[in-house]
């Protein structure tokens, strides 16, 4: 069967690899250079869009921001999955709250702001502080703000007209403002639909971000009134969407409720972990959803931690010398900030993923791995 990917970064890649053993052959369409190219070995297919889609089997994608004239072309192929629908939900914020209040999930209380006097609306309807976010083109944590002093509302409207001013796409931008939702934790839920409806969920799995990015992911066996009730969200939100494939729900904790802060409607860089911790992983559960073969298990085998390379081309190469540690590239051109691959590292027990990721960390320069030290830290004090 031949997979077409949307988006021909590293998931299409781990997609591509996840693929192969069950004999799917996965090429990815560049929506940059649109060139149809193999995600794994960059070789070059000579292939118009509109060729690729009609030679494929199944249409998905790796990422949310596809043009809309892809996306079109994707849709009337009638081999999009998930949907167009569901593509831009992820894509755009206001489509994303209005999802989530159709499907009836809680979600931190929100406004729509296109001008300066629907923005002082929001502070005075709202609160502060507030969680300024762009409706469009805004990922690990860019094109978003925090207003916490009225006083310093004009100086950050200011930075805001300036960001929409000079948006480069084709859609009207807007800024979402979100009530700042105090919480304990952030967690995710990454699960898979079939297109008949039926769904498995991976274990809750808890999150750590720098600079607004994805650091450190944690799989353990979760409390199982949490589980039930992300479960039941995710159901809700896959259900009307109508989707198909692999989808993401991020969480704020707070005490024991879940609110959802994101969606992101594709494999997702919180799920990586379950390439070494669970019995299927997203990739290949994505394939399988999209492909319509039976799911599989979404059980935690062991405890995993998985850990962000951002940055950085190279690693201390004594990681490969640990127990259950799994090195992941992505073959990508270093540049600061940049995803360049992850490390997986399990152990059969919370106790032992604690001492291994401990030895971990002292391979890991803090400087670029800021949050890993802190993070041993705390499953040492959890493993006691």
């Amino acid at each position: 069967m031949n997979v077409l990917v949307m988006g021909a970064g590293q998931l299409a890649r781990m997609m591509a690899l996840a693929g192969a053993p069950l004999n799917l052959h996965v090429t990815a369409y560049d929506v940059n250079s649109a060139k149809v190219q193999h995600p794994v070995t960059g070789e070059i297919y000579p292939l118009t869009l509109e060729q690729a889609v009609a030679a494929a089997d199944v249409v998905t994608s790796e990422f949310e921001h596809i043009p809309y004239p892809v996306q079109a072309v994707c849709e009337a192929s009638g081999k999009f999955k998930p949907n167009s629908t569901a593509i831009k939900a992820g894509g755009d914020r206001r489509q994303e709250k209005a999802l989530l209040d159709a499907a009836g999930v809680a979600n931190a209380g929100y406004r729509i702001v296109q001008t300066e006097t629907e923005f002082m609306l929001a502070i005075n309807e709202l609160g502060l502080p507030l969680v300024l976010k762009s409706a469009l083109a805004g990922y690990d944590g860019k094109g978003q703000w925090r207003l916490k002093h009225l006083e310093d509302a004009a100086l950050i409207w200011a930075d805001i007209a300036a960001f929409m001013a000079g948006a480069d796409h084709s859609l009207p931008q807007a800024i979402v403002a979100e009530q700042f939702v105090r919480f304990d934790r952030e967690v995710s839920l990454v699960g898979a639909r079939n297109e008949h409806g039926d769904t498995v969920v991976y274990p809750l799995t808890e999150n750590h971000h720098v600079n607004g990015v994805l650091s450190v992911s944690l799989a353990l066996p979760s409390e199982a009134a949490l589980q039930q009730q992300a479960k039941q969200m995710f159901d809700a939100v896959a259900r009307q969407l109508q989707y198909v494939g692999v989808l993401a729900l991020e969480f704020f904790q707070v005490g024991d409720q879940l609110l959802v802060n994101e969606i992101a409607p594709r494999v997702h860089n919180s799920g990586h972990w379950t390439q070494q911790g669970a019995d299927t992983c997203q990739f290949e559960n994505h394939l399988r959803a999209v492909c319509g073969l039976p799911l599989g298990s979404t059980a935690l085998v062991r405890p995993t931690v998985m850990v962000n390379i951002l940055g950085e081309d190279a690693v201390n190469p004594a990681i490969l010398s640990l127990p259950s540690c799994h090195l992941h590239w992505y073959g990508k051109t270093k540049r600061a900030g940049r995803k360049m691959g992850h490390i997986n590292i399990c152990g059969a027990t919370a106790k032992e993923l604690s001492e291994r990721f401990s030895t971990l960390s002292a391979l890991l320069p803090e400087s670029s791995f800021p949050e890993v030290a802190e993070m041993a830290t705390k499953l040492r004090e959890r493993a006691k």
